[in-house]
């Protein structure tokens, strides 16, 4: 089964981050990243852009609203995310948890639901 491991954390205290710890939390990912995919389970995973540059769109009455920045404001926000394929949920959950990002912020763990397009 597919699940996405959305990564949150807060950009205000990476920012405060030294360049060591940008360093040693970066070089976690590319171990975790290479982990994963050795383990044949990775499908897939980007960083994304600060929510600086987010744009939210809603249709409401036929107009399309467009406003920059996230739909919500948060203490943490969207990061980045890995598709992953595990056997189950306890799978998932074991694969987050090794996610460089839980140490400082949080995973959520979210299966694909299948669609017969």
């Amino acid at each position: 089964m597919e699940y996405i491991l959305l990564i949150y954390n807060s950009e205000a205290e990476a920012q405060k981050m030294r360049p060591a710890q940008g360093q040693e939390m970066f070089q976690g990912y590319m171990k975790f990243t290479q982990e994963l995919q050795a383990s044949g389970k990775n499908k897939g995973g980007n960083p994304l852009e600060r929510t600086s540059s987010a744009t939210t769109v809603r249709v409401r009455n036929g107009k399309t609203v467009v406003t920059d920045g996230p739909f919500a404001e948060t203490k943490e926000q969207l990061g980045g995310y890995y598709l992953v394929e595990a056997k189950d949920l306890d799978d998932a959950i074991a694969i987050a948890a090794k996610i460089p990002g839980a140490l400082t912020g949080s995973i959520e763990v979210r299966p694909i639901m299948k669609m017969n397009m």
